[in-house]
């Protein structure tokens, strides 16, 4: 059972779920986020966070149920998540490119 969870062929809402969240967690500590410190490594929770959309996505069914309705949820909490990631990793060279001048 515990190896299905690690089988990428198989659909898992929990496996996408811990990757998004985990990756949003790496990516606050990489940025040290009070002070935002520039960190390139954040890119690789930025991956992280999109296989674990993906797996959401993987995990859609063409018929409406509450099931359905729950991973469209998770869905917009990865989109929310990559957003967050994503102003970790730019925010800081936005400031410097402000600052050049």
């Amino acid at each position: 059972m515990i190896l299905n969870f690690f089988n990428p062929r198989r659909r898992s809402v929990l496996r996408g779920a811990l990757l998004v969240l985990l990756s949003l967690g790496a990516a606050a500590l990489l940025s040290d986020f009070p002070n935002n410190r520039a960190n390139p490594m954040i890119v690789l929770p930025t991956l992280g966070a999109i296989a674990g959309a993906i797996d959401h996505v993987r995990c859609m069914r063409p018929r409406w149920d509450l099931y359905h309705g729950g991973v469209l949820l998770l869905i917009y909490m990865d989109l929310m998540a990559l957003s967050m990631i994503l102003f970790f990793l730019l925010y800081p060279y936005a400031l410097w490119l402000t600052h050049s001048e």
